[in-house]
Order: structure tokens, then sequence, then C-alpha cells
């Protein structure tokens, strides 16, 4: 049984609380599918009245906002410790060229590392822990961690419930072709803003490489 199948057997309220913890969840640092649990959410909310886009949206911002909040708290008390702890459960997801990636972000971008990490399947996992790690002024943490869930979270939610608005007009004439079509177009258009993204951080550690081996300057 695929997710949305599922989801549209429970009530819209477990709907709400699933998307939240999910994405909270993942944002605190446990390789989980945040991004499809709410895309399929979305979806559902399409055709069932009980769904609202904009609770759904904020169900999931606060997620997002409030596991990065607790993993910036982990990662700030465990230190690089809780980093190799994790890289020994999470082998593909917390590896070292993982971290040393991830690392370079943020030294070279800061706060908009923590932003932009939400639109990135990588960063999304590591932000707060990794932010509490590198001992990231909190405040600094917490307005990109606000805007960043809000815009991402949001964003997902709206562009693909549009998206199935349109499908939903189209099933009517031209049955599961325009569903097809219209699933082709929110998922193309959620690969571009994502493969952005995961330009950027690639130049910013392509940037910093150079540098590695740099003696830092003192404080």
């Amino acid at each position: 049984m695929h997710i949305q199948e599922w989801l549209e057997t429970v009530p819209a309220v477990s709907v709400y609380v699933l998307v939240g913890v999910v994405i909270g969840l993942e944002s605190l640092g446990i390789p989980l599918p945040g991004e499809i649990v709410l895309v399929s959410a979305a979806l559902l909310a399409v055709g069932h009245d009980g769904i609202n886009p904009w609770v759904l949206g904020a169900c999931a911002s606060v997620g997002a906002v409030v596991g990065d909040s607790i993993g910036y708290a982990i990662g700030r008390k465990g230190g690089r410790p809780l980093l190799a702890w994790l890289g020994g459960k999470f082998p593909k997801h917390f590896g070292e060229s993982q971290i040393a990636v991830a690392e370079r972000s943020f030294q070279k971008w800061g706060m908009w590392a923590v932003f932009f990490g939400r639109f990135v399947a990588l960063l999304r996992i590591f932000a707060g822990p990794l932010a509490g790690v590198l001992h990231m002024p909190y405040w600094r943490f917490l307005i990109a961690n606000v805007l960043g869930g809000i815009v991402w979270a949001g964003g997902t939610t709206a562009v693909v419930y549009s998206v199935g608005a349109v499908a939903e007009a189209w099933l009517k004439r031209f049955s599961y072709l325009g569903l097809v079509v219209a699933v082709l177009i929110g998922v193309t258009s959620m690969l571009i803003v994502k493969n952005r993204a995961k330009k950027a951080a690639e130049q910013s550690s392509t940037v910093a490489e150079p540098d590695a081996g740099a003696v830092p300057a003192g404080d």
C-alpha cells in the first residue's frame, strides 16, 4: 500500500500529526521520508474536504522548526561524538564524506546553509545537529530555521496542492492522463529547486576545498 493510499484511510487530524511528527524527526537527524509524506498529504488534501492545506502547511512548518531546534540542542550537547555515533548507525547519511561536505557548507554560508539546507535531503537531516556541533549562535540558527521551515513546508504544500487542484479538473476530462502530467510538472518543479540548492552546496564545498590545508586565523 502506497503512502497516499494509507493516508486516505486515517482521520484528517491524524494526517496533520503524522506529517508534523515525520518531518520533525527527519529534521532532528533521523533519515525519514519527510518530503514524500508531505507531498502525499498535500495531494490527498485536493480531494479530501476534511484536510485543510493551510493547516497541513502549518503543521509541517512547526514540525520542521521544532525538529531542527531539538536537533540543534542535541548536537550542541553531544558534539562530535554524536556525529561519530550517527555515522555508525546511518553510514549512508552520516559518513565522513557527507559530514565534510555539510561542514564546509556551514562554514562557508552560515545561516544560509540552514535556510537552503531545508531544500536538500542531506542537509535537511544535518542542519540542526551540525549547527549545534559547530556552536552556531542560537538566535542566528533560529531565524534561518524558522524562515527555511516555513518557506519549504509552506511552499511545497502550496505548489503540490495547486498542481493537484489542476489535476483534479483535468481528471474530469482526461482521466489519469491529466494526473500524470500534473504530477510530472510538480515533481519537475521541486527537482529544479532542489537541484539549484544542491549546486549551491557543491559550489561552496569546491571553493572551500583549496583552503582545507590553510591555517585558520586566530580569534
